[in-house]
């Protein structure tokens, strides 16, 4: 079983039991949290998809982790111009493991 969600202002595939990297959300480490915004559910032989949302489907879960993901460099160039400019960033996430697909 299978359901596509939003959050963060992107679409994800969860299955139960995995764990998935979103957006920071609000919570601490054990905390639980439910997606409402369901876009499309399978159950391996029925597949329902929402326009644009699949009514009474909510996925539930709870917070494992909230850390920072690795460091990327924003480095930015004009040649001849002797115009450099480095930055580094890391971006918050949340970590959610998947307990349950349904009501």
């Amino acid at each position: 079983m299978y359901a596509v969600v939003a959050t963060g202002g992107k679409q994800y595939k969860v299955q139960e039991g995995e764990i998935l990297r979103v957006e920071k959300l609000p919570g601490n480490v054990g905390d639980p949290v439910t997606f409402e915004k369901v876009l499309l559910v399978s159950d391996g032989e029925n597949l329902t998809i929402g326009n644009p949302l699949v009514t009474d489907v909510a996925v539930q879960g709870h917070i494992v982790e909230q850390a920072k993901s690795k460091k990327i460099i924003v480095f930015k160039f004009k040649r001849r111009k002797r115009y450099r400019r480095k930055q580094g960033h890391r971006q918050l996430y949340t970590a959610i493991q998947v307990d349950s697909i349904g009501n």
